[in-house]
């Protein structure tokens, strides 16, 4: 998503997008991925971490996210993996990407949204979007979970989304107990993971980011990583966009949205994105000196804490 999204924020941010390795595919479009930079000057194995999630990691919108800020922080380098709209099975389906996480010291694995998992009324490939499976239609997550509410009894609306938020911890599971280094596990978002839905409303029954998502579901798959990490805030929303080479407002307009971006009011803001980073910081530095010097210079993990 870091290509897609280039195009339409270039005059508010410059994500310096590259791709990564030519044989991580994207399953959204079947090309190869690209990811947020800066690229890195070198990666040696151990001795670089990992920002895996949706466009909360990303940074839509903001010039430094807490990707970034961290690794100026700790001092080493950082890869930004993240998919704007990307669900936990986005990320599980290529050998090669979980080379790239093996070989960090750790990856902090960001809560991402439940609306991107399969179910038994509509498939998905890991983000926002899905096949209906009784005609392979195409829609947006939003259209079909409306679509639901306005057709289906309450009951089926209910076991629909039973089937989806199992579907979300199956590959939570599936994606952590893939990557072997240390994985901190990332709540980022407005609001706590406790809410409670409402089936009167798409929004309340999705609930802000990561929608659909309640404090079962983060339990159940922390329990996988050796450290979790909450960060609410809602500081600097809504943000105004500003012209990077004139500082006058701006209105991004893209092909997602039906509404043209004068602020933003749903990604997390650059004061937000700061409030992670400090949330972070100690559990990452913990990390770090966790790691136990080796005769030949690298590096392994020390038991877990």
């Amino acid at each position: 998503m870091a290509a897609e999204y280039q195009d339409p924020d270039w005059r508010v941010v410059d994500y310096q997008a590259y791709c990564l390795d030519k044989d991580i595919i994207d399953p959204s479009t079947g090309r190869p991925l690209h990811i947020r930079g800066p690229r890195p000057d070198h990666l040696e194995k151990g001795n670089y971490f990992v920002c895996l999630g949706a466009a909360q990691t990303f940074g839509r919108f903001c010039q430094r996210p807490f990707p970034s800020i961290l690794a100026d922080r700790l001092n080493m380098p950082v890869l930004n993996i993240s998919h704007g709209g990307a669900g936990p099975a986005f990320f599980q389906t290529n050998e090669r990407l979980l080379s790239y996480l093996n070989d960090a010291c750790f990856v902090v694995v960001q809560v991402m949204s439940g609306r991107s998992e399969s179910n038994s009324r509509f498939e998905s490939d890991g983000v926002g979007f899905y096949r209906r499976r009784r005609d392979g239609q195409q829609m947006g997550c939003d259209q079909a979970f409306a679509e639901l509410l306005r057709t289906a009894s309450k009951l089926d609306v209910k076991a629909v989304v039973e089937e989806t938020r199992q579907s979300w911890i199956s590959s939570y599971r599936t994606l952590i107990s893939s990557i072997s280094t240390r994985k901190v596990l990332l709540w980022f978002s407005t609001r706590s993971p406790q809410y409670v839905e409402s089936y009167a409303s798409l929004s309340g029954l999705f609930g802000p980011f990561p929608q659909l998502v309640n404090r079962m579901m983060v339990d159940d798959v922390r329990r996988d990583c050796d450290r979790y990490v909450e960060c609410v805030s809602k500081k600097g929303l809504p943000q105004p966009l500003l012209d990077r080479f004139t500082g006058e407002p701006v209105t991004i307009t893209d092909p997602w949205t039906p509404q043209p971006w004068s602020k933003n009011w749903y990604y997390p803001s650059p004061r937000m994105h700061d409030d992670a980073a400090d949330a972070l910081e100690a559990t990452c530095r913990d990390l770090l000196e966790a790691r136990r010097p080796l005769c030949n210079g690298l590096y392994v993990n020390a038991g877990r804490r």
